[in-house]
């Protein structure tokens, strides 16, 4: 099992695994190489991001002989972000957490300036604009403010899975939409979605955020309803993996959707096949809604004899 790593990227798995170590230059050697790849470089931006939190400081060093790279302004904004959301308090516990509240908002805000940059230095790159739609539902800014940035990350790349991914949250009841919004988001990326593109995980996804936005404590049954399942099941087999080029960058956090969705819906022979095609890599979405994403991973790969 290969812990919050959903990809097949093997020069990513290095880079990831050197920044961990604290050697940034496999890193920025792929930032750079996907230029031009608005899939592969958000995967990359955010995977890399989340190696270093914690030590964002390094990428400034860097920056400091480089202020030029858009790619190094892409990461620190990104890997601020990525430390921002480790210090968000819990919802039901803000009251009494003013202090820790106000140190996420801050951190927050220190990621807008590198992202700007970044986007400035990259003009076409929607991927600062999918990294700022994340800073926007953080922050919780007005649903004007959202739909701006949103527009601009779609206007540049209409198809980008995390793109859409981040405007699926925004439109979520969890964040402030409502469910026939964000189911609608959904089932027209999905019917609009190009050969390859995983974006019908989008429909199976938006469920479990409707389920989850009024389901405490979580538990395996009756997750979701017939109507449900079956929009799902469709959804699945309008996603054929088959592209020019190879698999989705995002295909492993595709199959972990659908092998999830299939789980909890008592359908095991598409579930098995689904997650078999994880190769033991699972994503935080969905299983961080049913508790912690490896247990309930592992369990369900045990269930299913994989």
């Amino acid at each position: 099992m290969i812990p919050d790593r959903p990809w097949a990227d093997t020069m990513l798995d290095e880079a990831v695994e050197a920044a961990s170590r604290g050697d940034l230059r496999p890193a920025a050697a792929v930032l750079a190489d996907s230029r031009g790849d608005p899939e592969t470089r958000s995967l990359r931006a955010e995977a890399l991001s989340r190696a270093v939190i914690g030590a964002s400081r390094s990428i400034e060093a860097l920056l400091a002989h480089d202020q030029g790279n858009p790619d190094l302004w892409l990461w620190l904004g990104r890997a601020r972000l990525e430390e921002a959301w480790e210090l968000r308090p819990d919802v039901r516990a803000r009251a009494v957490q003013a202090d820790r509240l106000h140190a996420y908002r801050s951190a927050m805000e220190q990621a807008r300036q590198p992202l700007l940059a970044a986007a400035g230095l990259a003009p076409v790159d929607p991927v600062p604009w999918e990294c700022l739609m994340w800073l926007a539902i953080g922050l919780d800014r007005p649903r004007a403010d959202k739909d701006a940035v949103w527009y601009e990350c779609s206007r540049r790349w209409p198809t980008l899975y995390s793109g859409a991914l981040a405007r699926l949250i925004t439109l979520s009841p969890g964040w402030g939409g409502t469910a026939q919004e964000m189911l609608g988001f959904a089932r027209s990326a999905a019917a609009h979605a190009p050969e390859g593109s995983p974006l019908p995980a989008l429909v199976p996804l938006a469920h479990f955020e409707i389920v989850a936005a009024g389901r405490t404590p979580m538990s395996r049954g009756g997750w979701f309803s017939f109507d449900a399942q079956r929009e799902i099941v469709s959804a699945a087999g309008h996603w054929a993996e088959r592209r020019i080029g190879g698999a989705h960058p995002r295909s492993v956090e595709a199959h972990n959707v659908f092998g999830a969705a299939f789980y909890l819906s008592d359908l095991r022979r598409p579930a098995r096949g689904h997650l078999a095609r994880t190769g033991g890599r699972f994503s935080r979405l969905p299983w961080s809604h049913l508790g912690d994403p490896a247990q309930q991973y592992r369990r369900a790969c045990a269930r299913l004899n994989l």
